[in-house]
């Protein structure tokens, strides 16, 4: 994949708006149209706290509504802002039902500050403007900025598959780079292809690689109150729909689909809040391919894990700690460790001869490796993650001011 291509998605129109939520001087409000016929999979927060935004998207879905629009805000998250905060949502989704002219299903989120109010009136404001540029060239970029808040830079990734005999593009944004953790990271994604998909093959393909991607990434093992991924196929693309994993092409798509999740997972752990290092963390041995990954996020998410790869500091001992702690089936005296590919750690003991050196060279690298092998199963799991700076605390103190 080229990650400076964004392929262009037949029938996705795209705008954006400076509503001012929150910052001053830049596009903060995303309105995207489709055709009739678009198709939508979405997977959500499982916060108890969720946002009225995240409520409206899971009643669409369960609803199989077609999609008509989608509005996203950012600066401020709607959430925990009870009967003021809902009627905020409608008041927007409904005046974005009336500007775009469709009758299809308005999809919403919201990103930013939890507990105050979406001043609605602000996003209803700038609708007109944003229709008015639907139907221009579409620009992935500016439309990943847009949905931002504290990212240091926009999210976009994109790829092609053929199914049958056409050639399909799945182009995605996300934003995110703090309060990460999915339990489906503050982190909102879309995604959009041309391909003609059955409803509910879509959804089957969206969970699957939600589940080898952004579920599969922690920045602070924080699960935001507004998760939101959603995929809208928008079917302008030749060709019979797809229904199921027989037709032609259809492992083409997914793969496609799988490869744009992880490409923006990856980049929103890259753009942690102050991180400075990317952790790719292996787990092997496990009893299960489900403990592994929960031993994976156990020590992807330590404090004393990740401060001490931001330190380069080659303490192999903090992750025996929460290999330890997981909860998870372990035999200290089976476990092996590797940092940048060298064994540190076998057999519940550190190696012989262990030198040092190699390993913190490594880690003075952006990327770093950390394998661990439990020694008792087939199980196997891949988590990403980054380091926890002083950034990271400097970020969140003061961000509501």
């Amino acid at each position: 994949m080229d990650v400076n291509v964004a392929h262009e998605i037949a029938g996705v129109e795209l705008a954006a708006a400076e509503a001012g939520y929150k910052y001053a001087q830049r596009t903060d409000l995303l309105l995207a149209r489709f055709p009739q016929g678009a198709e939508t999979a979405g997977v959500l927060t499982r916060s108890a706290c969720a946002s009225p935004e995240v409520e409206r998207c899971r009643h669409l879905l369960s609803q199989d509504s077609s999609a008509g629009a989608l509005v996203v805000s950012a600066g401020n998250s709607n959430a925990f802002t009870g009967g003021k905060g809902a009627a905020a949502m409608t008041t927007l989704s409904d005046a974005v039902t009336t500007a775009t002219g469709t009758t299809r299903g308005v999809f919403v989120a919201a990103t930013g500050v939890i507990g105050e109010p979406l001043p609605a009136e602000k996003g209803v404001a700038v609708l007109d403007e944003a229709v008015s540029r639907l139907g221009r060239e579409q620009d992935w970029t500016a439309a990943a900025r847009t949905i931002g808040t504290t990212d240091t830079f926009p999210k976009v990734a994109s790829t092609q598959a053929v199914v049958g005999d056409e050639t399909v593009s799945v182009t995605g944004i996300a934003k995110g780079s703090g309060m990460i953790a999915p339990d489906m990271a503050t982190m909102l994604a879309f995604l959009f292809t041309d391909a003609n998909v059955d409803r509910a093959f879509l959804q089957e393909m969206l969970s699957a690689a939600n589940a080898k991607s952004f579920n599969c990434i922690t920045v602070d093992g924080d699960t935001s109150t507004s998760d939101t991924c959603l995929l809208f196929a928008t079917g302008a693309a030749d060709g019979p729909k797809l229904i199921g994993w027989g037709d032609p092409g259809a492992d083409a798509l997914y793969a496609a689909i799988e490869q744009v999740c992880t490409d923006l997972a990856k980049l929103i752990v890259r753009d942690g809040e102050g991180a400075s290092k990317f952790i790719t963390l292996h787990v092997t041995g496990a009893e299960s391919d489900e403990s592994a990954h929960r031993i994976a996020l156990s020590v992807a998410n330590s404090p004393l894990v990740k401060t001490a790869i931001a330190g380069e500091d080659a303490n192999w001992g903090r992750v025996v700690m929460a290999v330890g702690k997981a909860g998870e089936p372990a035999d200290r005296d089976r476990l092996s460790i590797r940092f940048g590919g060298i064994e540190v750690a076998k057999d519940g003991a550190r190696v012989d001869g262990y030198d040092e050196a190699p390993v913190a060279r490594h880690l003075k690298e952006t990327d770093i490796l950390i394998e661990v092998d439990l020694g008792l199963g087939d199980g196997r799991a891949t988590v990403w993650t980054c380091d926890l700076t002083h950034g990271y605390i400097s970020i969140n103190a003061d961000y509501r001011s």
